[in-house]
């Protein structure tokens, strides 16, 4: 049950009072109906949202991302699920990882670690919902694109430029990519082999040196636009004999021919209305570009003059006369023209109009043509204004007139966008408006430091003041501290918990620069926040259904936990009632117990434990158990969608991030200096390729050999072998030793495993943790290998040696033969808790370094009575700026942030 807030207990009390423009007695869909059905709607189906709060806008391999999730629903914080899910993909939104952290009271926090052995430099997309979020549009899933640049696995760093020329039959993109090294030196007259690629097809390939100053030209062509867009282009850098560098481009940006679309106000055009029509002009990219135009009608005369105001949108007033075509003649930034058709004009029909320029009022106007007037004089239209699925204003009118104005005050609303539509007598959406509320006063949150200034690693003490209106605010918030001058970011372009919650969740489509409507709230950006409510789309239910009653049932309730089910059933599948099982986790005696039902089903509900923790669950508590069998079902998952985060991509990673990088060089330089190791016993022979006759011909030392240590927390060994596997390249499911492959040598390399030859897909078969080393060879020199299996260069898998033992019985060997009475899983569970590692110093603290680029982050900030919270920390050694950004909720569903500077000399 959904408990109505503030704002709609004093909307429905004031439509109940009928404070509409007037009634009437004309049939048709009653008023009532609409609100009754719509507000059933939103307490049966209530929306949940989800927003994380991470540290940084960007991190490098290595990092740690911690996070704060806030869940809400209906504006409050969430009672509803228990359980969340993060999901990371990478920029061909392939599922890289996923976790799951348990919600108290609408909020959880959780880390990311970003493991070198799984990520690699790129833009990734993270991505969090709600079981119960899968019944509705994927598309209100909260995503956002957060860059991660690499000083492990990267030692080339790049800068490329990509530009399409559309003009030709074969369309052409050309690049230009310099490489240079982690000086910045240009790496001059090396190979370089490029494929450009769309999924697993291979569009095109090529080779070329870079020249003195490190430069490539590539040219790519084909035929199909799209594909060239969709494509990758991979490339490959010999830098030197031993090694080589894979860098891999996107070429979408490189398109920059506009996409110009017209949203006329309330949705049509409609003969002799004047109307406002908002218009949008993306590049190839998806981020708005720049132009400037005229309409003219069928004949050539102008009548309308168009000019963008805001990151590619504007608008400008028509009124559209009855069988005329419309046309926009757009001029783009460097001079071009194109032609764009504007929407039909209908010869009749009916309108909303609204200006919510005013601080205090909305202003609605109904409109109507002549011919619409005369058809429908005196029937009942009505309006409803709902935000969240909630309904907040309702009114009925006759057309008595062919202009209808109406004042709503804003405070009836809370903050947020608001959908407003007008309906026909019979119940039928004619118009529709979104108007963006904003309330700066609701929740003002303001950071105070006891000093102005502060020196290296020096003490800071920190103050939060949280104020609801004219009174203190009582909520749950949280802070992160980052040194600025290393983690510089474009404040407009970051994603906060008002950009989000308030705008990004609420409506399809991507928005550029969002923090830009709330970073500073004035009547310009007001103006331009309105002209992007008239360009963007809002569809999370459709009246007619809700009407009609055609709403879907739900398919998945909240999560109050993790729950595990299945079904015992005999061998022979005949469903077994009654039938006793256990659950136990890990070693943990302490045993769950359920019953299943009269099909044979059980279900262990609420289940607590870690990710990679084992369960065991069993039914030999029951008679004749050798004769059961468990059967465990599947857990839904929704399936991987476009987002619409790809115009946030970062194309040049190295450039963007060089201060980022640059310091997370020295960070992992000196974290990660090796202590002395004394060595006191000698240690057992560890596993070799020399201990295999099929091997034995190999040299005895391997060109690379990697320790299995670097597969910890790896999750599939192939995955990682891709980017640890030095001097060998993996293409098309085969390794290939690198500078052959370049010189055009497309011989695989043969992999062992425990001297035992196999496939590459035989390596799926191997578990990371079990690995004790792999060995690389560039040379056979003797051939025996490489002649037997027609193969050039050797990849050795060996895993550690299995601990000897006595011989064991019959019956003990059964007894480790899997049973279908007993099921051991390792299910995603919740990701264990981590706290963020703060040094503390003092006057005689040993002297070095601390080049943390987040100094403090916590999550779990609460503030009293009074509004306040206190907490410190100590500095870093870094000079300059640093950042102090809080980010919450009060308790009665208010949303605020803060950002608070100071010095550090």
């Amino acid at each position: 049950m959904v408990h109505l807030n503030r704002y709609s207990l004093f909307i429905i009390l004031s439509f109940l009072t009928l404070t509409s423009w007037g009634q009437s007695r004309q049939k048709g869909i009653n008023l009532n109906t609409i609100v009754e059905k719509t507000n059933t709607l939103a307490t049966q189906q209530p929306v949940e949202k989800v927003y994380l709060h991470f540290d940084k806008p960007y991190y490098a391999v290595g990092d740690t991302m911690w996070f704060k999730s806030y869940l809400t629903s209906h504006h409050q914080l969430s009672t509803l699920s228990k359980v969340l899910y993060i999901e990371v993909l990478n920029s061909r939104d392939s599922l890289v990882k996923t976790t799951m952290i348990p919600i108290s009271q609408g909020t959880g926090n959780g880390t990311i670690v970003l493991d070198p052995l799984i990520y690699k430099q790129g833009n990734y997309r993270v991505r969090s919902y709600t079981k119960y979020m899968m019944n509705f549009d994927p598309d209100y899933f909260f995503n956002k694109n957060i860059p991660i640049g690499d000083v492990f696995n990267k030692r080339v760093k790049t800068h490329a430029n990509f530009i399409a020329d559309t003009k030709a039959k074969t369309v052409v993109v050309n690049g230009r990519i310099q490489y240079t090294d982690e000086e910045g030196k240009p790496l001059a007259d090396k190979r370089v082999t490029w494929e450009l690629v769309k999924g697993t097809a291979s569009l095109s390939k090529g080779r070329g040196n870079t020249d003195k100053n490190g430069y490539l030209q590539v040219s790519l062509s084909n035929e199909q636009q799209q594909a060239l867009k969709e494509g990758i282009l991979k490339t490959t850098i010999n830098v030197d004999n031993n090694r080589s560098t894979n860098i891999s481009y996107t070429l979408r940006s490189a398109f920059q021919t506009p996409d110009v679309q017209f949203f006329p106000e309330g949705g049509y055009l409609i003969a002799d209305l004047p109307s406002e029509i908002a218009f949008k002009a993306v590049g190839g990219d998806g981020l708005g570009i720049p132009v400037t135009g005229i309409v003219i009608d069928q004949n050539n005369q102008e009548v309308a003059k168009m000019e963008t105001t805001h990151l590619g949108m504007g608008k400008f007033t028509l009124t559209p006369q009855t069988d005329v075509n419309y046309t926009a003649k757009i001029t783009l930034a460097d001079g071009s023209q194109r032609s764009y058709s504007l929407p039909k004009v209908r010869p009749f029909g009916t309108s909303l109009a609204v200006d919510p320029t005013d601080s205090t009022n909305i202003a609605l106007k109904i409109i109507s043509n002549d011919l619409y007037l005369k058809q429908n004089q005196g029937k009942v239209f009505s309006i409803v204004a709902q935000s969240d699925g909630v309904i907040y204003y309702a009114a009925q009118t006759p057309l008595n007139s062919a202009s209808i104005n109406a004042s709503v005050p804003k405070e009836k609303f809370p903050s947020g966008i608001v959908q407003f539509t007008l309906f026909s007598p019979a119940g039928i959406p004619l118009s529709e408006r979104l108007v963006f509320i904003q309330r700066p006063t609701e929740l003002q949150l303001s950071l105070s430091s006891d000093k102005k200034s502060y020196q290296q690693k020096g003490l800071v003490n920190l103050s939060l003041n949280a104020r609801n209106d004219s009174t203190q605010a009582v909520g749950t918030f949280s802070v992160a501290v980052i040194d600025e001058s290393k983690v510089p970011f474009n404040e407009n372009a970051e994603t906060t918990i008002l950009s989000s919650l308030l705008l990004s969740s609420d409506i399809k489509g991507y928005v550029e620069q969002p923090n830009y409507y709330f970073k500073t709230v004035n009547a310009e950006t007001r103006a331009k926040l309105d002209i992007l409510m008239m360009t963007q789309g809002y569809r999370r239910f459709d009246y007619k259904d809700i009407i009609a009653d055609k709403i879907p049932s739900l398919a998945l309730m909240p999560e109050q936990g993790v729950d595990i089910t299945g079904a015992l059933r005999l061998l022979n599948g005949i469903a077994v009632p009654n039938g006793k099982l256990q659950l136990t986790i890990g070693n943990n005696k302490n045993a769950v117990e359920t019953i299943s039902d009269a099909q044979g089903n059980f279900k262990f509900s609420n289940v607590m434990f870690t990710d990679s923790a084992q369960i065991t669950i069993s039914a030999r508590n029951n008679e004749n158990y050798k004769n059961l069998k468990i059967t465990l079902n599947g857990d839904a998952f929704p399936a991987i969608t476009q987002g619409y985060t790809a115009a946030d991509e970062i194309l040049n990673i190295d450039s963007t991030l060089t201060p980022y990088l640059k310091n997370s060089e020295k960070q992992y330089r000196t974290e990660r200096v090796l202590e002395e190791v004394v060595i006191t016993a000698r240690a057992a022979p560890k596993p070799r390729h020399t201990q295999y006759p099929a091997l034995s011909g190999l040299s005895p030392i391997p060109d690379h050999l990697i320790d299995g240590a670097r597969f910890s927390g790896c999750n599939l060994l192939i995955n990682c072998l891709q980017t640890a596997a030095m001097g060998l390249t993996f293409m098309d499911n085969t390794f290939y030793i690198t500078r052959d492959y370049n010189q055009g040598n497309r011989t695989p390399v043969q992999v062992f495993l425990n001297g035992m030859a196999i496939d590459v897909n035989g390596i799926n078969t191997v578990s990371p943790a079990e690995v004790e080393s792999v060995e690389i060879f560039l040379r056979d020199d003797l051939g025996t290998v490489n002649r037997t299996y027609q193969s050039n260069g050797v990849l050795v898998i060996n895993t550690k040696k299995k601990p000897e033992g006595t011989r064991i019985s019959k019956t003990e060997l059964e007894n480790l033969l899997p049973k279908s009475n007993v099921v051991t899983i390792t299910p995603l569970g919740f990701q264990a808790e981590r706290t963020f590692y703060m040094p503390k110093y003092t006057p005689t603290s040993t002297p070095g370094l601390d080049l943390r680029t987040t100094v403090y982050w916590n999550p779990t900030i609460i503030t009293d009575d009074q509004g306040k919270a206190n907490f410190q920390f100590f500095n870093a050694s870094g000079l300059g700026t640093y950042k102090a950004v809080v980010e919450g909720m009060d308790e009665n569903g208010n949303i605020g942030r803060g950002v608070y500077r100071y010095k550090v000399e």
